[in-house]
Formats: C-alpha cells, sequence, structure tokens
C-alpha cells in the first residue's frame, strides 16, 4: 500500500468507506474531534469513536471504545485525531485490529513518516495532515 498524496485517491477512500473510527473522539461540539466525525456521520459514514477516557459513553450513536483493537467488525477508516509523538503508541493496536483497516488518516497538521512507513509496510495505506471534512466538502 501507500501513502495517498492524488485527488483521484482520496476521492476513491471516501466514496468507497462506510465504517469510520474516529481515535481520540470527543464529545465537546466545539473539538475537531466532534465536529469532524459529526460531519461524517451527517453524511453517511457510521462513525466508532475509540478514546479510553469515555469509554463506556455514547457518541455518535455508539458506544465509545477504550482501544481500537476492541472493534470487532470491519472499519473502511481510521481517522486519528492524535498528536504526531503519540502515533506509535497506537501503532499495535491498529495492527491488532482484525480485519486491518483499509486506511489509515491521520487529521491536518499531524504526520509521522515513521509511523507511515509502519503501516505501509503492513498493507495499510496511510493518508497524512489532511482533513476528511475539509477534503470531502472539496472532492465529493
Amino acid at each position: 500500500m501507500h501513502i495517498v498524496e492524488r485527488d483521484e485517491d482520496l476521492r476513491w477512500i471516501l466514496g468507497s468507506a462506510y465504517a469510520v473510527a474516529v481515535l481520540g473522539a470527543h464529545p465537546d461540539p466545539k473539538r475537531p474531534a466532534h465536529y469532524v466525525p459529526a460531519y461524517l456521520k451527517k453524511h453517511g459514514y457510521r462513525v466508532l469513536p475509540v478514546n479510553p477516557g469515555y469509554a463506556g459513553q455514547e457518541l455518535f450513536g455508539e458506544r465509545v471504545r477504550a482501544r481500537l483493537d476492541e472493534i470487532d467488525e470491519p472499519v473502511d477508516v481510521v481517522d486519528v485525531f492524535r498528536g504526531s509523538d503519540k502515533l506509535m503508541d497506537h501503532l499495535e493496536e491498529i495492527l491488532a485490529m482484525n480485519p486491518p483497516p483499509g486506511v489509515v488518516w491521520l487529521q491536518q497538521g499531524i504526520k509521522n513518516d515513521a509511523f507511515a512507513k509502519e503501516l505501509t509496510d503492513a498493507g495499510i495505506t496511510v493518508v497524512q495532515d489532511r482533513c476528511m471534512l475539509e477534503e470531502h466538502r472539496r472532492l465529493m
């Protein structure tokens, strides 16, 4: 797999994805980790929130999980709202997802080439430093 740069690849991801796990989802509507997944849900995506601080609560009509590898169903995209310096802390749980996600999408301002390489080496496509909401509005 690869690191996505081209609009046609982004458009394909956005058009073919259904289930989006949101790592770092947050209940505060003023935070991007809330309004971006809320936008995605409004546009037909199933949003599976992940945040250990809110595990067991409900966001976007789904139970919040503590870890990505607690999700026991296929996920098309893992949308990440964690700092670039925290990404390696989540590598093991992403790789433990069964089945693995097709795409890991790092939100705007989030980039880590070593993390991206580990994922692409495992066959997972990576998007770095792009807002899923902005790209959806722009391309869809």
